[in-house]
C-alpha cells in the first residue's frame, strides 16, 4: 500500500521539552518494545506482565494490544495483506508518539511481515527493540484460548497467520523469547535485563 498524504497546509511542530528532559523527569528512557509472533505465542501476556513490573517501579509504561487497537483505531481494517500493512503502519506511528513522550511502550501484534516491522523500526529509530516471541505453531494451537487455529484449519477463518497466511520471522531481533520453554515470568525477566543493559532502565 503506497503511502499517500492527503492533508495539505500542515506543518510539523517541534516540542520545547526535550527527550533528555523527559528522561530526567521519568527516571528512565523511552523505548518501543515490539513483540512479534504467532497468535497465542504469548505476546500480550508478556507485554501486560512487563507493564505491571515497570509500573510498580515508577516507569511510564503502556501496552498497545492488537485486539484492543482493532476495536477502535483500526476497526475499519480487515486481514488482507494490504490491511495488515496499514494496521502496522498506524501502530508504528502511534508507538513513535509514545516514544517521543518518553514512555516505554510495548506493542503486542502478530505483525507478520518483515518489511512492515522494518518501517516501524525506521519511524522509531534506535529505541525500537524487536522481540521475537518464538513458539511453534502446533504449541500455539494447543494453548489457543480463542480456538482460532481450529477454526482456521476448518476454513472458517481465511488468511490466518501460520495456517493460511505467512509469518516472516525476524531476521535480527534484539531479543528472542522461546515461550515453548520459558514462563511468562522468565520472559519478563529477560526483557528487564535487556533494558538495563541498554541503559533504558
Amino acid at each position: 500500500m503506497a503511502e499517500q498524504i492527503k492533508a495539505t497546509n500542515i506543518t510539523w511542530h517541534h516540542h520545547t521539552i526535550s527527550k533528555e528532559d523527559r528522561k530526567k523527569r521519568n527516571g528512565h528512557g523511552g523505548a518501543v518494545l515490539w513483540f512479534t509472533g504467532l497468535s497465542a505465542s504469548g505476546k500480550s501476556s508478556i507485554a501486560q506482565a512487563l507493564q505491571e513490573i515497570l509500573f510498580e517501579h515508577g516507569c511510564q509504561a503502556y501496552v498497545l494490544d492488537g485486539d484492543n487497537i482493532r476495536h477502535g483505531l483500526n476497526k475499519d481494517l480487515g486481514f488482507s495483506p494490504e490491511d495488515r500493512e496499514e494496521n502496522i503502519r498506524r501502530i508504528g506511528e502511534v508507538a513513535a508518539l509514545f516514544l517521543d513522550a518518553g514512555f516505554i511502550v510495548s506493542t503486542a501484534f502478530i505483525s507478520p511481515y518483515r518489511a512492515d516491522r522494518n518501517k516501524a523500526r525506521t519511524l522509531c529509530g534506535e529505541r525500537f527493540i524487536e522481540i521475537f516471541v518464538d513458539c511453534p505453531v502446533d504449541v500455539c494451537a494447543v494453548r489457543d484460548p480463542k480456538g482460532l487455529y481450529q477454526k482456521a484449519r476448518e476454513g472458517k477463518i481465511p488468511e490466518f497467520t501460520g495456517i493460511s497466511a505467512p509469518y516472516e520471522s525476524p531476521a535480527n531481533p534484539e531479543l528472542v523469547l522461546n515461550t515453548a520453554e520459558l514462563s511468562v515470568e522468565d520472559c519478563v525477566r529477560k526483557v528487564v535485563e535487556y533494558l538495563q543493559t541498554r541503559g533504558i532502565l
